[in-house]
């Protein structure tokens, strides 16, 4: 199992996200320099190079899911008002528009979640883990296990792609940074579900909106 603070460490040395790391370090079974290769390899080295240059273009790109049941708004910033009118970059955004109404993320990343969520969560878990009879002495290790997967539930950077659940968000924008050459920034998004709070028939939206990005 890769500790956190071998992950934190690559993070130092290389720029590059939490997950690219942890993903690397457990490619390279452990292996510091070849982790280092493989972050190279994949181009998130060089996109975390870029990542401090400051992005204040972009677009704020609006997705009204077919029906008008879910309504999201997101802004991309990039670095010049060329790149942000290309049918790439715009092409782009859309996808990151469309994947929020069918993902439907709380967070933008793991750093945005409020220290009383996690622990409200950490609670509900440890308790789920006590309940299905686990030993005492590997529940903590299986709470930090699966409050990872809240992360990845919720957190729309550590989101899987629904077009492509193979990557996650953040492995698209730094796919993105490294092909397009500039850095990239999903600053802020708010997603809108008709009805939402309100007891009603619940349809499988994350069905009909990849029907859609896939027609």
């Amino acid at each position: 199992m890769i500790s956190a603070n071998t992950v934190k460490e690559l993070r130092t040395i290389t720029g590059a996200g939490f997950m690219d790391c942890k993903k690397a370090l457990e490619e390279a079974n452990g292996d510091m320099e070849r982790a280092i290769e493989l972050l190279r390899e994949k181009g998130l080295a060089a996109a975390a190079k870029k990542a401090g240059r400051i992005a204040a273009e972009g677009i704020v790109e609006s997705y009204i899911h077919l029906g008008g049941k879910i309504g999201v708004l997101v802004e991309v910033n990039c670095e010049t008002d060329f790149v942000a009118k290309t049918p790439e970059f715009r092409a782009f955004v859309r996808d990151i528009a469309m994947h929020i109404a069918a993902s439907k993320p709380l967070y933008m990343s793991r750093e945005e979640v409020p220290e009383e969520v996690i622990a409200k969560e950490k609670e509900i878990l440890r308790v789920q883990a006590l309940n299905e009879g686990k030993p005492e002495k590997i529940v903590d290790r299986m709470v930090e296990g699966r409050i990872e997967k809240y992360f990845q539930e919720f957190c729309l950077l550590e989101q899987p792609f629904v077009k492509d659940p193979d990557k996650t968000i953040k492995d698209l924008v730094n796919e993105k940074i490294a092909t397009i050459g500039e850095n990239i920034n999903i600053r802020r998004f708010v997603r809108y579900e008709m009805g939402e709070g309100l007891q009603k028939k619940q349809d499988d939206f994350v069905k009909e909106v990849m029907d859609q990005m896939n027609g």
